[in-house]
């Protein structure tokens, strides 16, 4: 598709487009302002007119120009407009780009991702961008789209889309306007637009006496679940997902090989979730308990009477919540079980390396970044642990 461009060197427009099969640039004196840009829009225009009705003569409109010579006499005589036009490569709407765009990424991603990519395009994608062709679409239309999605209803009864869920339906609107530009060779729009800022979440996690409390008090059928959760640090589709071909007794080791999100099994959410998380006393003795119950009834460690997947959004809703306001506790995911761990491990005084390696981290920047800020109060230090140590081993004393 042709279009108007700029030279980033000069800060000077240039014209691109094709012609015969082949793409040519002409370069102009004239600086990028939407005066001078709409004239040259206006230059492409009555190009591509003549190229369609025959009439076109490069050396007419670029006389100058020593890229003409390039195409020979015998080019232009056998040259047909509706030869020309079966030859360019037709660039289609957003819907027709889309549908082809997603079977190509199919292949890689995980089947969450694909159902939830599924879900952004049917629900957010094709109703604004749908009849655009991907070529016209611009970057205010990505900003305006963006603005349409704040004033949506949010999840939950929310009133609005939150910003973070606005980020993550944008996107991978940058791959899908790289990848469409690449092949119809235009000019990306998706360009200077930055993600939304976000509130700063904290981590919530429970003090060892709430633990406690809660494990006192839950439904006895799922104490041992909670309990494996509070002390290993596992995501919720981690130890939804968990086999017992994962639990090693012998090694006291729990391998997380698979997951399961939204009733699918799944490979695990990064490479670094693949780990070995070791199995402390109360969850070993948890783990023994579990397997007389589901060992005989279902592959999954902790599953329905049944014998299927626990279903998280249930476990929440008729468990966890319940027992929170029961206990007076406030309200918090269970996902702060997995913080929980991090901060009880911190607070012991385990290695943080080996704790990010339990959490499935790459780095121990996370726990530095979140959780480390916690430690104090789980451990009520606050500068004396340094003050024994040099009292105890410090040579030169004062006076």
């Amino acid at each position: 598709m042709a279009s108007v461009s700029v030279r980033k060197e000069t800060g000077t427009l240039y014209l691109d487009f094709r012609y015969m099969g082949k793409r040519c640039r002409e370069q102009t004196n004239l600086k990028a302002t939407k005066a001078n840009q709409r004239k040259l829009e206006k230059l492409l225009v009555q190009i591509e007119s003549e190229m369609l009705s025959g009439t076109f003569r490069y050396q007419n409109h670029f006389p100058e120009n020593k890229y003409a010579p390039g195409f020979t006499e015998e080019e232009l005589k056998l040259y047909q407009p509706e030869v020309w036009a079966l030859e360019t490569k037709q660039v289609p709407t957003f819907d027709e780009y889309i549908a082809q765009w997603l079977e190509h990424q199919k292949i890689g991603w995980r089947r969450s991702h694909i159902v939830n990519m599924e879900n952004i395009i049917e629900k957010h994608y094709i109703p604004f961008f749908g009849q655009m062709r991907v070529d016209n679409i611009t970057r205010n239309d990505l900003l305006q789209f963006r603005s349409v999605l704040a004033k949506a209803p949010g999840r939950n009864g929310r009133e609005t889309i939150s910003n973070a869920r606005i980020n993550k339906i944008m996107t991978p609107l940058r791959r899908i306007f790289e990848d469409a530009a690449d092949e119809f060779e235009f000019t990306t729009p998706y360009i200077r637009i930055k993600p939304l800022k976000l509130p700063k979440t904290d981590a919530q996690p429970f003090t060892i006496k709430e633990v406690n409390k809660i494990l006192d008090t839950i439904r006895p059928d799922y104490r041992d679940y909670f309990l494996v959760r509070f002390f290993t640090g596992m995501r919720t589709g981690e130890i939804d997902g968990l086999k017992w071909k994962y639990v090693d007794f012998d090694k006291r080791i729990i391998r997380i090989r698979e997951t399961i999100v939204a009733g699918d099994e799944d490979i695990t959410k990064t490479e670094s979730s693949v780990r070995d998380i070791q199995m402390s006393s109360p969850v070993y003795e948890a783990l023994i308990r579990q397997k007389r119950h589901t060992g005989n009834l279902s592959k999954f460690v902790f599953c329905t009477r049944t014998g299927e997947p626990l279903n998280h959004n249930n476990v929440t809703q008729r468990v966890w919540y319940p027992l929170l306001k029961r206990l007076g506790l406030e309200k918090r995911r269970p996902y702060q079980t997995r913080h929980t761990a991090a901060t009880l491990w911190l607070a012991s005084g385990e290695s943080p390396e080996w704790i990010a390696r339990q959490m499935g981290h790459s780095t121990t920047e996370m726990l530095f970044r979140v959780y480390s800020r916690y430690v104090p109060n789980l451990t009520r230090l606050d500068g004396s642990a340094i003050e024994r140590l040099l009292d105890a081993n410090l040579e030169v004393k004062n006076g």
